[in-house]
């Protein structure tokens, strides 16, 4: 099966975790992080779960899940996980979610997911996904470890930089190949925040030396 990767957008949209021990934990973490809306359906929850419930933080309902509840108020849940013990419950919430149209993870059942939680290097913005398809999760955690020791510990507050430093450049330069070719050089530099930041000076070099030809406002290239 081929996957299509792809990071998704979760800020305010409803989501429903099916399960509050161990397993869905992490995920719980994880739709959190993104800023999703998170309701938990569960007989009963792990001490974390409950601190997220008190703190305001989820939606916390302590029963077991029954046919329906993949829709909140009529309106379908975005996404949801299945994260309990049980297989039966875990492809009851599968089924329901396949015919309300909604993504679906059966945690650690990977014929009943439309998708998986990758294992995630995280530096600020910048996000390195690893997934092996179900594959294997234990090689997944391992290239994590690898990748995020070898990756700067201040790289997230250097792309931060970078990405103001583009939006720079974005005012400065017209939209042609060599608007990409300074925007390729400057992903090679070191940048910061001073105003005197040597790729800050080769940016507004580059532009005096290749004066805008078109108004502002006009298209860019893609991220």
């Amino acid at each position: 099966m081929s996957l299509f990767p792809i990071f998704l957008k979760l800020t305010a949209r409803p989501c429903l975790v099916v399960g509050a021990g161990q397993l869905a934990e992490s995920k719980i973490e994880s739709l959190l992080a993104a800023q999703a809306h998170v309701t938990v359906i569960a007989t009963r929850a792990n001490e974390r779960i409950v601190a997220l419930a008190d703190a305001g933080e989820i939606a916390l309902c302590t029963r077991p899940f029954s046919a329906g509840d993949l829709e909140r108020s009529g309106v379908p849940y975005f996404l949801a996980v299945a994260a309990t013990d049980d297989p039966a419950v875990n492809r009851a919430v599968f089924a329901e979610a396949e015919a309300m149209g909604a993504l679906i993870n059966a945690v650690d059942d990977p014929p009943f997911c439309d998708f998986y939680f990758p294992s995630v290097v995280r530096r600020g913005d910048l996000q390195i996904a690893i997934s092996t398809a179900g594959h294997s999760p234990a090689l997944a955690q391992r290239l994590r470890k690898e990748i995020n020791g070898l990756l700067p510990l201040d790289a997230g507050d250097w792309l931060t930089e970078l990405g103001n430093l583009r939006r720079e450049v974005l005012q400065l330069e017209p939209l042609n190949q060599a608007r990409k070719e300074i925007l390729h050089t400057l992903a090679e530099r070191d940048v910061c925040s001073y105003d005197a930041c040597p790729s800050r000076t080769l940016a507004r070099r580059h532009a005096e030396t290749n004066p805008r030809t078109e108004p502002l406002g006009e298209a860019t290239e893609p991220a």
